[in-house]
């Protein structure tokens, strides 16, 4: 991640977590700010340390499945929070409190564009857990209630522009025309990204991101 000092934000969350042995950490921030590439960064950072062990979880695999959200007219919102299984995440958020035993959950395959159930383990002995998704810390009801589940938060805020740029190019690389790719970012990424940067709560790290 261009311009992102891995080492010093470990380092001030290692601060955080003192000696804690399991640790929640929230990276939020809009679609395409780069959750995914931060959270892969701290991760493989942290498991390089000695005697240390992370995981990353990402909110993806909690979305409802396409059948789901087309009985219900959403699909054309998919990635919106109503389309996502927020039960069903805070429930997962709740266990990870209780490292006594392994811990299964979804992982959404983009090729399939579809959950796939139990594919990601968290065990007794991850230490870390870096949990990626735009809505962690919504202040919206009824989101507002996972901030409390957290240990630590880091949020990556992006500019408007940069995001618009990133998210035509996403669907630009799925194989739509740029006419497509501008109306679907358009017409719910952006409002989605606009929900996150300007309805989530303070963070206790924040990132900027200034460029492309």
């Amino acid at each position: 991640m261009v311009g992102i000092d891995i080492e010093h934000i470990a380092a001030m969350l290692l601060q955080a977590r003192g000696d804690q042995h399991r640790f929640l950490v929230a990276i939020a921030g809009p679609p395409a700010a780069g959750k995914s590439t931060l959270a892969e960064a701290l991760n493989n950072h942290l498991n390089g340390l000695t005697g240390l062990r992370s995981v990353v979880i990402p909110m993806d695999g909690f979305h409802l499945d396409n059948d789901l959200l087309d009985s219900l007219e959403l699909r054309h919102r998919k990635g919106a929070p109503e389309t996502f299984d927020l039960d069903g995440f805070a429930h997962l958020l709740q266990r990870l409190g209780r490292p006594d035993q392994p811990i299964y959950y979804p992982i959404f395959d983009r090729a399939l564009d579809k959950a796939i159930a139990g594919k990601g383990v968290v065990h007794s002995d991850h230490q870390v857990i870096l949990v990626e998704g735009n809505y962690l810390l919504l202040e919206e009801q009824p989101w507002s209630r996972l901030k409390t589940l957290f240990d630590h938060s880091i949020f990556i805020d992006t500019p408007m522009d940069v995001l618009k740029t990133r998210l035509i190019q996403r669907w630009l690389d799925h194989g739509y025309t740029l006419e497509d790719a501008e109306a679907r970012a358009v017409s719910n990424d952006i409002p989605n990204a606009r929900r996150v940067c300007y309805g989530s709560a303070r963070a206790d790290q924040l990132m900027r991101v200034l460029a492309i």
